[in-house]
Protein backbone atom coordinates (compact mmCIF):
# COMPACT_ATOMS: atom_id res chain seq x y z
CA UNK A 1 0.00 0.00 0.00
CA UNK A 2 2.37 2.03 0.73
CA UNK A 3 4.89 1.69 -2.25
CA UNK A 4 0.96 1.91 -3.91
CA UNK A 5 0.64 5.97 -2.44
CA UNK A 6 3.76 6.86 -3.73
CA UNK A 7 3.50 5.67 -7.06
CA UNK A 8 0.06 7.82 -7.10
CA UNK A 9 1.88 10.85 -5.78
CA UNK A 10 4.04 10.67 -8.24
CA UNK A 11 1.41 10.89 -11.53
CA UNK A 12 -0.71 13.07 -9.56
CA UNK A 13 2.70 15.64 -9.83
CA UNK A 14 3.79 14.42 -13.24
CA UNK A 15 -0.19 15.39 -14.42
CA UNK A 16 -0.52 19.00 -12.40
CA UNK A 17 3.22 19.76 -13.91
CA UNK A 18 1.87 18.42 -17.73
CA UNK A 19 -0.97 20.39 -16.80
CA UNK A 20 1.26 23.94 -16.31
CA UNK A 21 3.38 23.20 -18.89
CA UNK A 22 0.14 22.65 -21.43
CA UNK A 23 -1.19 25.66 -19.65
CA UNK A 24 1.87 27.84 -20.27
CA UNK A 25 2.11 27.40 -23.60
CA UNK A 26 0.18 29.66 -26.46
CA UNK A 27 -2.02 27.83 -28.97
CA UNK A 28 -0.39 28.19 -32.24
CA UNK A 29 -2.85 30.49 -33.67
CA UNK A 30 -2.65 32.88 -31.33
CA UNK A 31 -1.81 36.70 -32.78
CA UNK A 32 -0.91 38.81 -29.68
CA UNK A 33 0.60 41.80 -28.92
CA UNK A 34 4.05 39.74 -27.91
CA UNK A 35 3.90 37.41 -30.79
CA UNK A 36 2.87 40.04 -33.85
CA UNK A 37 4.81 40.86 -36.05
CA UNK A 38 7.67 38.65 -35.84
CA UNK A 39 8.51 37.67 -39.45
CA UNK A 40 9.02 39.58 -43.04
CA UNK A 41 5.17 38.43 -43.94
CA UNK A 42 3.99 39.31 -40.50
CA UNK A 43 5.25 42.73 -41.06
CA UNK A 44 3.74 43.31 -44.60
CA UNK A 45 0.35 42.30 -42.78
CA UNK A 46 0.68 44.74 -40.23
CA UNK A 47 1.89 47.50 -42.80
CA UNK A 48 -1.79 46.42 -44.79
CA UNK A 49 -3.70 46.81 -41.88
CA UNK A 50 -2.32 50.33 -41.26
CA UNK A 51 -4.03 51.15 -44.19
CA UNK A 52 -7.27 49.15 -43.71
CA UNK A 53 -8.42 51.96 -41.97
CA UNK A 54 -8.92 54.19 -45.16
CA UNK A 55 -11.79 51.68 -46.26
CA UNK A 56 -13.71 52.22 -42.80
CA UNK A 57 -16.97 53.86 -43.79
CA UNK A 58 -16.11 55.40 -40.79
CA UNK A 59 -12.84 56.97 -41.67
CA UNK A 60 -14.90 59.20 -43.87
CA UNK A 61 -16.12 61.59 -40.92
CA UNK A 62 -17.98 59.37 -39.01
CA UNK A 63 -19.22 57.55 -42.45
CA UNK A 64 -21.28 61.13 -43.87
CA UNK A 65 -19.50 63.66 -45.83
CA UNK A 66 -20.54 66.03 -43.06
CA UNK A 67 -17.50 69.01 -43.62
CA UNK A 68 -19.54 69.14 -47.44
CA UNK A 69 -22.66 69.49 -45.54
CA UNK A 70 -21.03 72.36 -43.43
CA UNK A 71 -19.89 74.41 -46.34
CA UNK A 72 -21.32 76.26 -48.46
CA UNK A 73 -21.21 73.89 -51.26
CA UNK A 74 -23.93 71.24 -50.50
CA UNK A 75 -26.83 69.83 -48.46
CA UNK A 76 -27.78 66.89 -46.57
CA UNK A 77 -29.51 65.52 -49.58
CA UNK A 78 -31.12 61.85 -49.61
CA UNK A 79 -34.89 61.87 -49.10
CA UNK A 80 -36.19 65.05 -46.38
CA UNK A 81 -36.58 63.11 -43.55
CA UNK A 82 -33.50 60.40 -43.74
CA UNK A 83 -30.89 61.72 -41.45
CA UNK A 84 -32.43 64.37 -40.33
CA UNK A 85 -31.84 64.59 -36.76
CA UNK A 86 -28.38 62.47 -36.88
CA UNK A 87 -26.08 64.12 -39.83
CA UNK A 88 -28.54 67.25 -40.53
CA UNK A 89 -28.09 69.33 -37.63
CA UNK A 90 -24.20 69.46 -39.49
CA UNK A 91 -25.69 71.66 -42.30
CA UNK A 92 -27.55 74.04 -39.95
CA UNK A 93 -24.64 74.25 -37.44
CA UNK A 94 -26.79 72.47 -34.42
CA UNK A 95 -24.80 69.65 -33.65
CA UNK A 96 -23.48 69.05 -30.25
CA UNK A 97 -20.79 66.74 -28.43
CA UNK A 98 -23.15 63.55 -28.79
CA UNK A 99 -23.73 63.80 -32.76
CA UNK A 100 -24.01 60.99 -34.76
CA UNK A 101 -20.61 60.27 -36.14
CA UNK A 102 -17.85 61.84 -34.40
CA UNK A 103 -17.02 59.39 -31.50
CA UNK A 104 -17.00 56.73 -34.90
CA UNK A 105 -14.71 58.94 -36.39
CA UNK A 106 -12.39 59.81 -33.46
CA UNK A 107 -12.07 55.64 -32.97
CA UNK A 108 -11.91 54.87 -36.27
CA UNK A 109 -8.35 57.82 -36.61
CA UNK A 110 -7.49 56.22 -33.53
CA UNK A 111 -7.54 52.83 -34.27
CA UNK A 112 -5.58 53.64 -38.12
CA UNK A 113 -2.71 55.32 -35.78
CA UNK A 114 -2.47 52.17 -33.19
CA UNK A 115 -1.75 50.25 -36.35
CA UNK A 116 0.58 52.37 -37.38
CA UNK A 117 2.07 52.33 -34.08
CA UNK A 118 2.39 48.61 -34.39
CA UNK A 119 4.59 48.75 -37.91
CA UNK A 120 6.76 51.69 -36.11
CA UNK A 121 7.69 50.15 -32.75
CA UNK A 122 7.82 46.44 -33.85
CA UNK A 123 8.96 46.38 -37.48
CA UNK A 124 12.20 47.59 -36.73
CA UNK A 125 12.89 44.72 -34.09
CA UNK A 126 11.99 42.16 -37.14
CA UNK A 127 15.33 40.16 -39.72
CA UNK A 128 13.97 40.84 -42.61
CA UNK A 129 15.24 42.61 -45.95
CA UNK A 130 16.39 46.22 -44.57
CA UNK A 131 14.78 48.13 -47.90
CA UNK A 132 11.79 46.97 -47.34
CA UNK A 133 12.06 47.35 -43.25
CA UNK A 134 12.29 50.76 -44.03
CA UNK A 135 9.51 51.13 -46.75
CA UNK A 136 7.24 50.07 -44.49
CA UNK A 137 7.98 51.99 -41.33
CA UNK A 138 8.03 54.86 -43.46
CA UNK A 139 4.33 54.15 -45.12
CA UNK A 140 3.02 53.33 -41.40
CA UNK A 141 5.02 57.19 -40.38
CA UNK A 142 3.08 58.96 -43.33
CA UNK A 143 -0.48 57.38 -42.19
CA UNK A 144 0.30 58.16 -38.68
CA UNK A 145 1.01 61.94 -39.95
CA UNK A 146 -2.34 61.15 -41.72
CA UNK A 147 -4.58 60.31 -39.29
CA UNK A 148 -2.91 62.94 -36.95
CA UNK A 149 -3.59 66.21 -39.15
CA UNK A 150 -7.06 64.62 -39.43
CA UNK A 151 -7.38 64.98 -36.06
CA UNK A 152 -5.55 68.24 -35.51
CA UNK A 153 -8.32 69.77 -38.16
CA UNK A 154 -11.15 68.54 -36.68
CA UNK A 155 -10.78 69.09 -33.01
CA UNK A 156 -7.60 70.74 -32.75
CA UNK A 157 -4.55 69.50 -29.81
CA UNK A 158 -5.33 65.79 -29.40
CA UNK A 159 -3.71 63.33 -27.13
CA UNK A 160 -0.20 61.92 -29.07
CA UNK A 161 -0.26 58.58 -28.67
CA UNK A 162 3.44 57.18 -30.33
CA UNK A 163 3.48 53.14 -28.48
CA UNK A 164 1.33 50.28 -28.16
CA UNK A 165 1.28 49.88 -24.67
CA UNK A 166 0.06 53.90 -23.93
CA UNK A 167 -1.10 55.06 -20.20
CA UNK A 168 -4.54 54.55 -19.40
CA UNK A 169 -5.17 58.64 -19.20
CA UNK A 170 -3.36 60.27 -21.84
CA UNK A 171 -4.76 64.42 -21.44
CA UNK A 172 -4.72 66.75 -25.08
CA UNK A 173 -1.59 67.88 -26.22
CA UNK A 174 -1.63 71.55 -27.10
CA UNK A 175 -1.94 72.47 -31.19
CA UNK A 176 1.77 73.01 -31.77
CA UNK A 177 2.94 69.77 -30.12
CA UNK A 178 0.54 67.76 -32.82
CA UNK A 179 1.82 69.87 -35.66
CA UNK A 180 5.42 69.04 -34.63
CA UNK A 181 4.50 64.93 -34.53
CA UNK A 182 2.47 65.19 -38.06
CA UNK A 183 5.83 67.11 -39.32
CA UNK A 184 8.17 64.51 -37.83
CA UNK A 185 6.86 61.43 -38.80
CA UNK A 186 6.07 63.18 -42.88
CA UNK A 187 9.36 64.42 -43.09
CA UNK A 188 10.90 60.89 -42.18
CA UNK A 189 8.24 59.90 -45.11
CA UNK A 190 9.72 62.54 -47.32
CA UNK A 191 13.45 60.93 -46.45
CA UNK A 192 12.43 56.92 -46.46
CA UNK A 193 9.76 56.56 -49.07
CA UNK A 194 10.46 55.51 -52.99
CA UNK A 195 8.81 57.50 -55.45
CA UNK A 196 5.55 56.53 -57.11
CA UNK A 197 6.75 54.94 -59.99
CA UNK A 198 9.01 52.80 -58.00
CA UNK A 199 6.16 50.86 -56.74
CA UNK A 200 4.97 47.39 -58.91
CA UNK A 201 1.74 47.09 -60.61
CA UNK A 202 0.74 44.75 -57.50
CA UNK A 203 1.84 47.93 -55.17
CA UNK A 204 -0.58 50.68 -56.40
CA UNK A 205 -2.00 53.10 -53.40
CA UNK A 206 0.72 52.86 -51.16
CA UNK A 207 2.04 55.71 -49.76
CA UNK A 208 4.82 57.72 -51.90
CA UNK A 209 7.49 60.22 -51.31
CA UNK A 210 5.42 62.39 -53.81
CA UNK A 211 2.43 62.00 -51.41
CA UNK A 212 4.48 62.90 -48.55
CA UNK A 213 5.46 65.83 -49.93
CA UNK A 214 2.12 67.10 -50.96
CA UNK A 215 0.69 66.39 -47.48
CA UNK A 216 3.00 68.38 -45.90
CA UNK A 217 2.30 71.48 -48.28
CA UNK A 218 -1.46 70.89 -47.21
CA UNK A 219 -0.17 70.87 -43.50
CA UNK A 220 1.97 73.74 -43.94
CA UNK A 221 -1.26 75.49 -45.55
CA UNK A 222 -3.11 74.95 -42.53
CA UNK A 223 -0.14 76.35 -40.29
CA UNK A 224 0.24 79.92 -42.62
CA UNK A 225 4.42 78.57 -42.91
CA UNK A 226 3.43 79.38 -46.96
CA UNK A 227 7.60 79.39 -47.28
CA UNK A 228 7.58 75.27 -46.18
CA UNK A 229 4.53 75.06 -48.35
CA UNK A 230 5.82 76.49 -51.39
CA UNK A 231 9.05 74.12 -50.96
CA UNK A 232 7.28 70.61 -50.49
CA UNK A 233 4.39 71.43 -53.39
CA UNK A 234 6.88 72.52 -56.01
CA UNK A 235 9.11 68.96 -55.23
CA UNK A 236 6.51 67.62 -56.00
CA UNK A 237 5.70 69.52 -59.47
CA UNK A 238 9.43 69.45 -59.77
CA UNK A 239 9.74 65.83 -58.94
CA UNK A 240 11.14 63.20 -61.89
CA UNK A 241 8.36 61.03 -60.70
CA UNK A 242 5.91 61.78 -63.07
CA UNK A 243 2.46 63.24 -62.16
CA UNK A 244 0.10 65.65 -64.54
CA UNK A 245 -3.00 66.63 -65.00
CA UNK A 246 -5.70 63.96 -66.28
CA UNK A 247 -6.64 65.42 -70.02
CA UNK A 248 -10.29 64.96 -69.04
CA UNK A 249 -11.72 66.53 -65.77
CA UNK A 250 -13.67 63.52 -65.58
CA UNK A 251 -10.82 61.15 -65.09
CA UNK A 252 -9.67 63.33 -62.25
CA UNK A 253 -11.37 61.72 -59.80
CA UNK A 254 -13.11 58.85 -62.36
CA UNK A 255 -12.60 54.88 -62.61
CA UNK A 256 -9.94 55.38 -65.93
CA UNK A 257 -7.74 57.54 -63.99
CA UNK A 258 -7.28 55.21 -60.98
CA UNK A 259 -3.80 55.50 -60.14
CA UNK A 260 -3.24 57.81 -62.95
CA UNK A 261 -1.21 60.74 -63.72
CA UNK A 262 -3.28 62.90 -61.50
CA UNK A 263 -3.19 60.42 -58.41
CA UNK A 264 -1.17 61.22 -55.79
CA UNK A 265 -2.54 59.40 -52.98
CA UNK A 266 -5.84 57.32 -52.87
CA UNK A 267 -7.56 54.69 -51.29
CA UNK A 268 -8.11 51.58 -53.60
CA UNK A 269 -11.24 49.73 -53.80
CA UNK A 270 -13.30 47.06 -55.18
CA UNK A 271 -17.19 47.21 -55.95
CA UNK A 272 -17.90 44.88 -53.71
CA UNK A 273 -19.55 45.00 -50.01
CA UNK A 274 -17.49 44.48 -47.26
CA UNK A 275 -13.41 44.89 -46.22
CA UNK A 276 -12.41 45.33 -49.53
CA UNK A 277 -15.09 48.03 -50.64
CA UNK A 278 -15.32 51.42 -49.52
CA UNK A 279 -18.82 52.85 -48.68
CA UNK A 280 -17.26 56.41 -49.14
CA UNK A 281 -19.50 56.45 -52.87
CA UNK A 282 -22.06 54.44 -52.04
CA UNK A 283 -23.52 56.99 -48.64
CA UNK A 284 -23.58 59.70 -51.98
CA UNK A 285 -24.55 57.41 -54.89
CA UNK A 286 -27.77 58.24 -56.72
CA UNK A 287 -30.86 57.44 -54.69
CA UNK A 288 -33.98 55.52 -56.80
CA UNK A 289 -33.33 54.98 -59.76
CA UNK A 290 -30.63 54.08 -60.71
CA UNK A 291 -30.24 52.44 -57.29
CA UNK A 292 -26.59 53.11 -56.87
CA UNK A 293 -26.88 54.22 -52.85
CA UNK A 294 -28.07 57.23 -50.22
CA UNK A 295 -27.93 60.04 -52.31
CA UNK A 296 -26.81 62.54 -49.16
CA UNK A 297 -24.25 65.68 -49.81
CA UNK A 298 -26.76 67.48 -52.53
CA UNK A 299 -24.97 70.23 -54.38
CA UNK A 300 -26.24 73.66 -53.53
CA UNK A 301 -27.98 75.80 -55.82
CA UNK A 302 -24.45 77.97 -54.36
CA UNK A 303 -22.12 75.53 -55.69
CA UNK A 304 -24.03 75.46 -58.80
CA UNK A 305 -24.31 79.30 -59.33
CA UNK A 306 -20.10 79.40 -58.06
CA UNK A 307 -19.28 77.96 -61.76
CA UNK A 308 -19.04 80.08 -64.89
CA UNK A 309 -22.23 79.06 -67.21
CA UNK A 310 -19.89 77.49 -70.17
CA UNK A 311 -17.58 75.93 -67.42
CA UNK A 312 -17.62 72.06 -68.12
CA UNK A 313 -16.75 71.37 -64.42
CA UNK A 314 -19.97 71.95 -63.35
CA UNK A 315 -21.67 69.11 -65.29
CA UNK A 316 -19.25 66.93 -64.80
CA UNK A 317 -19.32 67.54 -60.97
CA UNK A 318 -23.67 67.85 -60.62
CA UNK A 319 -25.60 64.85 -62.07
CA UNK A 320 -28.99 66.31 -62.83
CA UNK A 321 -32.60 64.83 -63.12
CA UNK A 322 -32.50 63.24 -66.67
CA UNK A 323 -29.10 63.20 -66.92
CA UNK A 324 -27.80 59.94 -68.89
CA UNK A 325 -24.70 58.62 -67.88
CA UNK A 326 -23.44 55.48 -69.36
CA UNK A 327 -26.11 54.85 -70.65
CA UNK A 328 -28.10 54.89 -67.89
CA UNK A 329 -30.72 57.74 -67.32
CA UNK A 330 -31.06 59.23 -63.62
CA UNK A 331 -34.77 59.63 -62.44
CA UNK A 332 -33.78 60.12 -58.94
CA UNK A 333 -35.90 58.98 -55.63
CA UNK A 334 -39.43 59.77 -55.64
CA UNK A 335 -40.01 60.41 -51.92
CA UNK A 336 -37.61 63.75 -52.61
CA UNK A 337 -39.46 66.78 -53.96
CA UNK A 338 -37.71 67.75 -57.64
CA UNK A 339 -37.60 71.18 -56.06
CA UNK A 340 -37.81 72.82 -52.49
CA UNK A 341 -39.38 76.13 -51.79
CA UNK A 342 -38.73 78.62 -48.45
CA UNK A 343 -41.68 80.28 -47.26
CA UNK A 344 -41.29 83.40 -50.28
CA UNK A 345 -42.00 80.51 -53.16
CA UNK A 346 -38.15 81.05 -53.93
CA UNK A 347 -36.53 77.76 -54.93
CA UNK A 348 -33.68 76.57 -52.48
CA UNK A 349 -32.69 73.39 -53.04
CA UNK A 350 -33.45 70.74 -56.56
CA UNK A 351 -32.76 67.04 -56.37
CA UNK A 352 -29.45 66.05 -57.86
CA UNK A 353 -26.03 64.33 -56.60
CA UNK A 354 -22.59 64.14 -56.73
CA UNK A 355 -21.34 63.01 -59.74
CA UNK A 356 -17.06 62.80 -58.88
CA UNK A 357 -18.14 59.34 -57.11
CA UNK A 358 -20.15 58.06 -59.79
CA UNK A 359 -18.49 54.63 -61.03
CA UNK A 360 -19.71 52.35 -63.70
CA UNK A 361 -22.27 49.47 -62.71
CA UNK A 362 -26.09 48.92 -62.59
CA UNK A 363 -25.91 47.92 -58.73
CA UNK A 364 -25.23 49.18 -55.55
CA UNK A 365 -22.40 46.62 -54.92
CA UNK A 366 -20.72 48.26 -58.13
CA UNK A 367 -20.84 51.83 -56.00
CA UNK A 368 -18.12 50.64 -53.73
CA UNK A 369 -15.47 50.23 -55.84
CA UNK A 370 -14.80 54.25 -56.36
CA UNK A 371 -11.58 55.10 -55.55
CA UNK A 372 -11.38 57.96 -53.50
CA UNK A 373 -8.85 60.78 -54.32
CA UNK A 374 -7.58 62.19 -50.80
CA UNK A 375 -4.90 64.24 -52.82
CA UNK A 376 -4.62 64.74 -56.62
CA UNK A 377 -2.65 66.66 -58.57
CA UNK A 378 -4.71 69.81 -59.24
CA UNK A 379 -5.17 70.41 -55.58
CA UNK A 380 -0.89 70.75 -55.47
CA UNK A 381 -1.14 72.89 -58.34
CA UNK A 382 -3.14 75.24 -56.25
CA UNK A 383 -1.44 74.80 -53.24
CA UNK A 384 1.96 75.53 -55.15
CA UNK A 385 -0.19 78.86 -56.42
CA UNK A 386 -1.40 79.51 -53.11
CA UNK A 387 1.81 79.26 -51.40
CA UNK A 388 3.91 80.98 -54.16
CA UNK A 389 1.26 84.21 -54.57
CA UNK A 390 1.56 84.44 -50.30
CA UNK A 391 5.70 84.70 -51.07
CA UNK A 392 4.90 87.62 -53.27
CA UNK A 393 5.42 85.52 -56.47
CA UNK A 394 2.20 86.17 -57.60
CA UNK A 395 3.87 85.70 -61.63
CA UNK A 396 5.41 81.96 -60.65
CA UNK A 397 1.36 81.35 -59.05
CA UNK A 398 0.16 82.35 -62.45
CA UNK A 399 1.55 79.05 -63.86
CA UNK A 400 0.45 76.85 -61.70
CA UNK A 401 -3.23 78.24 -61.22
CA UNK A 402 -3.32 78.53 -65.49
CA UNK A 403 -2.74 75.51 -66.04
CA UNK A 404 -5.89 73.78 -63.96
CA UNK A 405 -8.27 76.40 -65.61
CA UNK A 406 -6.81 75.40 -68.89
CA UNK A 407 -7.56 71.65 -68.54
CA UNK A 408 -11.38 72.89 -66.94
CA UNK A 409 -11.74 74.45 -70.49
CA UNK A 410 -11.34 71.12 -72.28
CA UNK A 411 -9.58 72.85 -75.98
CA UNK A 412 -12.54 75.49 -75.62
CA UNK A 413 -10.49 78.87 -75.69
CA UNK A 414 -13.67 80.80 -75.84
CA UNK A 415 -14.61 79.89 -72.04
CA UNK A 416 -12.32 80.16 -68.61
CA UNK A 417 -9.71 82.75 -69.99
CA UNK A 418 -6.31 82.62 -68.03
CA UNK A 419 -5.93 85.01 -64.80
CA UNK A 420 -3.21 87.94 -65.10
CA UNK A 421 -3.50 89.94 -62.00
CA UNK A 422 -0.74 89.93 -60.35
CA UNK A 423 -2.32 91.77 -57.15
CA UNK A 424 -1.65 89.45 -54.16
CA UNK A 425 -5.24 90.32 -52.83
CA UNK A 426 -6.93 89.46 -55.87
CA UNK A 427 -5.28 86.71 -56.55
CA UNK A 428 -5.73 85.25 -53.17
CA UNK A 429 -9.21 85.15 -53.75
CA UNK A 430 -9.16 84.07 -57.05
CA UNK A 431 -7.37 81.08 -56.07
CA UNK A 432 -10.03 80.34 -53.23
CA UNK A 433 -12.44 80.39 -55.62
CA UNK A 434 -10.55 78.24 -58.22
CA UNK A 435 -10.06 75.65 -55.43
CA UNK A 436 -14.16 75.49 -54.92
CA UNK A 437 -14.59 74.25 -58.43
CA UNK A 438 -11.86 72.46 -59.47
CA UNK A 439 -11.96 70.81 -55.40
CA UNK A 440 -15.74 70.65 -54.78
CA UNK A 441 -17.32 68.17 -52.87
CA UNK A 442 -14.06 66.18 -52.14
CA UNK A 443 -14.26 67.55 -48.51
CA UNK A 444 -11.63 70.63 -48.93
CA UNK A 445 -13.85 73.84 -48.94
CA UNK A 446 -14.71 73.45 -45.11
CA UNK A 447 -10.99 73.35 -44.50
CA UNK A 448 -10.10 75.91 -46.83
CA UNK A 449 -13.03 78.69 -45.39
CA UNK A 450 -11.13 77.60 -41.84
CA UNK A 451 -7.45 78.04 -43.12
CA UNK A 452 -8.08 81.45 -44.73
CA UNK A 453 -10.25 83.20 -42.00
CA UNK A 454 -13.43 83.00 -44.65
CA UNK A 455 -15.57 80.94 -42.38
CA UNK A 456 -17.43 83.76 -40.53
CA UNK A 457 -18.12 85.91 -43.84
CA UNK A 458 -19.26 82.63 -45.96
CA UNK A 459 -20.95 80.59 -43.31
CA UNK A 460 -22.11 82.91 -40.82
CA UNK A 461 -25.66 83.26 -42.91
CA UNK A 462 -25.70 79.12 -42.77
CA UNK A 463 -24.82 79.45 -38.95
CA UNK A 464 -21.47 79.48 -38.33
CA UNK A 465 -20.34 80.76 -35.46
CA UNK A 466 -16.92 82.31 -35.00
CA UNK A 467 -15.14 81.31 -31.84
CA UNK A 468 -16.92 78.14 -31.56
CA UNK A 469 -17.25 76.32 -35.34
CA UNK A 470 -13.87 76.47 -36.28
CA UNK A 471 -13.49 73.13 -34.30
CA UNK A 472 -15.56 70.05 -33.95
CA UNK A 473 -16.49 68.85 -30.05
CA UNK A 474 -14.89 66.24 -28.96
CA UNK A 475 -17.18 63.39 -28.53
CA UNK A 476 -19.09 63.13 -25.17
CA UNK A 477 -18.57 59.39 -24.93
CA UNK A 478 -14.75 60.19 -25.35
CA UNK A 479 -14.91 62.65 -22.38
CA UNK A 480 -17.11 60.63 -20.29
CA UNK A 481 -14.35 57.38 -20.78
CA UNK A 482 -11.11 59.29 -19.93
CA UNK A 483 -11.90 60.33 -16.53
CA UNK A 484 -11.16 63.94 -16.72
CA UNK A 485 -7.90 63.00 -18.92
CA UNK A 486 -10.06 65.03 -21.94
CA UNK A 487 -11.64 68.57 -21.70
CA UNK A 488 -13.97 70.20 -24.33
CA UNK A 489 -13.40 72.62 -26.66
CA UNK A 490 -14.12 76.39 -26.57
CA UNK A 491 -17.81 77.15 -26.83
CA UNK A 492 -18.97 73.66 -26.77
Amino acid sequence: MKTLRYILLILIAFQLTACQDFLDVKPQGELTQEAFPTTASDALLATNAAYATLRSWNYHSGGFPILDFMSDDAHKGSNPDDGLNTVGPYERFTHTPTQDGLDRWWSDLYQGIKRANVVIEKVPLIDMDTTVRSRYIAEASFLRGLYYFDLLRAWGGVPIVLTTTPELKIPRSSTEEVYAQIEKDLLFAVAKLPGKHDYNSQELGRASRGAAHALLARVYLFKKDFQAAEEHAMELIQSTDFYDLEPSFENANGYLGEHGVESVFEIGAIGAEGAVGNQYANTQGVRGTPNRGWGFNRPSLNLRNAFDAEDPRRALTIIDLGDVIDDIEILGDGSTPDETYDGDGNIIEVECYNRKVWIPGANVASQFGHNRRLIRYADVLLMAAEALNENNKSGEALIHLNRVRERARHGNSEILPDITTTNKDELRSIILNERRLELALEGHRFWDLIRTGKAAEVLGPLGFVSGKHELLPIPQNEIDISQGALDQNLNW
